[in-house]
């Protein structure tokens, strides 16, 4: 059984890579794995279902691989900047990640994992971070007068942002991006650095 799983999870990821989410479908998965269309289904309920797994194995791959490579005692601005900066090259040049631009994709992995795990999961593309975040706050490096989800929300929100950039205007990309993280990170600055950044203006 288990075989079989990791068998249609391969020829899924193969073909999602190559072929793209939309123009895969389940028997062009069931046939380069040579299985009937119908076993496909005592695994994966949908096509949706099994690009959700490939994806987010995918995600957490790159993820990883950005932590490792990051200065983690950095000053929290110069490093969300780094991973939001890493992770946006990182997904544009995976061919499973970059679905996410893609908004009829991208709105059917978001509906498909808050169905199967609730709205209080919205840190599922960034957990690590999200843990991060939680870090900092414990130790003052940002503001802990706001939960940690909306921070995360608020870093989700903009990644997501490029998903509109042609009705927002591509002239302004990717340097749009660059001052939104700018101006969260100095938002979230810790009451004590923003207090101390008015003492310095006087």
């Amino acid at each position: 059984m288990k075989d079989t799983k990791t068998l249609l999870f391969n020829c899924g990821k193969e073909l999602f890579s190559r072929k793209g989410f939309k123009d895969t479908n389940v028997s062009d998965i069931t046939k380069a794995a040579n299985i009937g269309t119908g076993t496909f289904y005592n695994y994966y309920s949908s096509k949706e279902e099994l690009f959700m797994a490939v994806y987010l194995e995918e995600n957490e791959k790159l993820k990883k691989k950005i932590l490792k490579s990051m200065d983690m005692n950095q000053e929290p601005g110069s490093l969300v900047k780094e991973l939001m900066l890493s992770n946006l090259k990182g997904m544009k040049s995976n061919p499973i990640l970059i679905e996410w631009y893609n908004k009829d994709v991208a709105y059917k992995i978001e509906q498909y994992f808050r169905e199967q795990n609730g709205l209080d999961r919205l840190e599922f593309m960034y957990h690590d971070l999200f843990n991060i975040i939680k870090k900092w706050q414990e130790d003052g490096k940002i503001r802990n007068d706001i939960d940690s989800r909306m921070i995360m929300a608020i870093f989700t929100a903009i990644v997501t942002v490029e998903t509109h950039k042609e009705e927002i205007g591509l002239q302004y990309f990717p340097k749009l991006l660059d001052y939104l993280t700018e101006f969260t990170m100095k938002g979230l600055a810790a009451v004590s650095e923003v207090a101390a950044g008015r003492d310095e203006l006087k």
